[in-house]
């Protein structure tokens, strides 16, 4: 959707739809007890750089049933079989179980690295090494919003992470893994990721839903779950607070129960839509972004935007109220104080998810 396609009769109708929707109440916090594991992605406290043994003595201290190691670096190289499967009894030892993630399959995308070989070889070390430590999704991601502006658009990126995932789907089907493909920093809107999954086949391929970056494609994300929920084998979650500003909307991802998202009608859906699925959380909060939806260039990169999708969009940015982002205390160790600071927002938002939202299985 562009400004150029995009009547301003179409435009103050989609503000005023947005408007109604802001009004309307929150739902209230549920009662009962919600049958889903309740765990961390180990990007929510990067600023520790632990391994997997720390990230799982962590998981334990916070009463979580599931850890989720979104990058290889906390196994410190040590990738054989042997090595993952003792992991994997550490963590079991202590109840907890482990899903496994990595970076980008899309060979084009402008934030593929060759680290871990081409991205077909990449794809197969992560399927291998996710049976060994018992992870039954694999968790890659296509790219960045960058590649919205490349040559041939997100449309030429989704075709080739499909051949990728596509060469490797009798490897996937052998060792009983999904590739679960995240919405990531603002690559896909829900509706391209689920023509992604759909093209290369839902039988392998699934997602993984991050609640915070749906919102750097300018949509609700409980309607980006609506679209997604089918698909959804894992999860990287977070609240966020909108705001209308100067040029459009901002938004801070923030720890969970601190933004404006209505999370128990949130979880309604997911705990209908999404059974058995893992809710992990990921926490990158102290910063803010503001998506300029009021000046034309946005809507080059976001050509096929729906009104509808806006319309929520914006009655979440109505919702919400502007809040300063993290600063480190005067005369403080930044390192520290970042520490600190991942720390905390994980431990309420664990904390907020078993109170409030009777997530998470131990008592």
């Amino acid at each position: 959707m562009n400004t150029s396609s995009l009547s301003r009769r179409a435009f103050v109708s989609t503000a005023a739809a947005a408007a109604t929707l802001a009004a309307l109440p929150a739902s209230a916090a549920p009662a009962k007890k919600r049958n889903h594991k309740l765990g961390f992605d180990n990007f929510a406290v990067r600023a520790m750089k632990w391994n997997a043994r720390q990230l799982i003595d962590y998981s334990e201290k916070l009463g979580c049933d599931s850890l989720f190691i979104t990058d290889f670096g906390p196994l410190e190289g040590k990738h054989d079989d042997a090595s993952l499967t003792e992991v994997r009894k550490y963590a079991a030892d202590k109840g907890i179980t482990i899903e496994l993630g990595s970076w980008s399959i899309c060979p084009t995308s402008k934030s593929f690295k060759k680290d871990w070989g081409t991205a077909e070889e990449h794809l197969a070390l992560g399927l291998r090494m996710s049976k060994a430590i018992g992870s039954k999704a694999f968790r890659v991601t296509l790219g960045n919003q960058q590649d919205r502006s490349t040559e041939g658009g997100i449309e030429a990126r989704i075709m080739d992470t499909v051949k990728v995932l596509k060469s490797q789907r009798s490897r996937a089907v052998d060792a009983g893994v999904k590739v679960a493909v995240e919405n990531h920093a603002g690559d896909m809107q829900a509706w391209e990721l689920q023509q992604l999954v759909e093209a290369a086949g839902k039988d392998y391929v699934g997602v993984n839903f991050d609640s915070g970056n749906a919102t750097w494609t300018l949509e609700d994300p409980l309607a980006s779950l609506e679209t997604l929920a089918p698909y959804v084998l894992t999860t990287s979650l977070r609240d966020d607070m909108l705001w209308e500003s100067a040029n459009g909307v901002t938004v801070q991802w923030t720890a969970m129960g601190e933004g404006c998202l209505d999370l128990p009608a949130f979880f309604d859906h997911f705990e209908k839509h999404c059974p058995g699925v893992a809710v992990h959380i990921e926490t990158i909060s102290g910063f803010a972004r503001e998506f300029p939806i009021y000046k034309q260039d946005i809507w080059k990169t976001f050509p096929k935007a729906k009104a509808s999708d806006l319309a929520r969009f914006l009655a979440l940015a109505k919702r919400g109220k502007k809040i300063e982002p993290f600063k480190a205390p005067a005369g403080a160790d930044r390192a520290k104080a970042d520490q600190d600071y991942q720390l905390g927002e994980v431990a309420r938002s664990i904390k907020y998810c078993k109170e409030v939202l009777g997530l998470g299985l131990r008592a």
